[in-house]
């Protein structure tokens, strides 16, 4: 909806589960080289935001707001993309930002650029919920020299490598922002384990199992009773591992 007036953005927020206004390009100079003469911040930012205030303006459940990138048509960076995210889901109030690679159309102005890989599509929609629901900062995020996410990892993966590999996590002591940096861990595992261990100690991976956390992906990352776990297949994989984390 570019160039819509605020009183047709608050009357379809009345109407619809979702408002989406797509943004396409993480910022203005991007922008121009898709869309030449489209106002980023007039006609596509500005509307997103107003979804906030009148959200927040109603009184009432109200329809959350979502925008879309086009991802590798503009010579953008993950890192700007991602920059963008972050400003609209803590500013802006966006609930979903989604990220589409670029696969170019015959006829069109855009014909002649090579197609992004839907690799690099899936790696920026892992780092969208990371920044999201696990309290990640952009500064978290593993990017190279130039901006951009490995291919070759998740980057939850990339940053406990990095981050985690010498400062493991304490599962009985942690508070679960610091356990929703776990490979492995969602957000409600993470509030599961705080729950469990107000029992009793969680001394063995096959307890975490049981609170549906992917131990194999944790285990290198964690201390269980003061020592990092030695990794053993579950007696009861159908049972207890299940995918809950991320």
């Amino acid at each position: 909806m570019p160039g819509v007036e605020r009183g047709q953005v608050e009357r379809a927020m009345l109407l619809a589960d979702r408002v989406s206004i797509n943004l396409e390009a993480p910022n203005a100079a991007r922008l121009e080289r898709l869309a030449p003469g489209k106002g980023f911040s007039s006609e596509l930012l500005a509307p997103l935001q107003w979804t906030r205030s009148i959200r927040e303006s109603a009184g009432r459940p109200l329809a959350s707001g979502a925008t879309q990138f086009v991802v590798g048509a503009a010579g953008e960076s993950d890192v700007e993309l991602l920059s963008t995210t972050t400003a609209l889901y803590r500013h802006a109030g966006l609930r979903r930002v989604f990220f589409s690679a670029f696969d170019p159309l015959p006829a069109t102005p855009l014909e002649g650029l090579p197609p992004e890989s839907p690799l690099r599509e899936h790696r920026l929609d892992q780092p969208s919920y990371l920044l999201r629901d696990y309290g990640f900062d952009l500064e978290d995020l593993p990017f190279d020299p130039v901006g951009r996410l490995p291919l070759d990892r998740d980057p939850k993966r990339a940053y406990a490598d990095r981050a985690l590999t010498h400062a493991p996590i304490d599962v009985d002591r942690a508070d679960p922002e610091a356990l929703r940096r776990v490979p492995g861990i969602g957000p409600r595992a993470a509030e599961r384990i705080v729950a469990a261990r107000r029992v009793r100690h969680l001394r063995h991976l096959e307890q975490l199992r049981r609170l549906g956390i992917v131990a194999e992906r944790a285990a290198p990352f964690i201390l269980l009773d003061g020592r990092r776990p030695l990794l053993q297949k579950s007696l009861f994989p159908n049972f207890v591992d299940r995918a809950v984390g991320v």
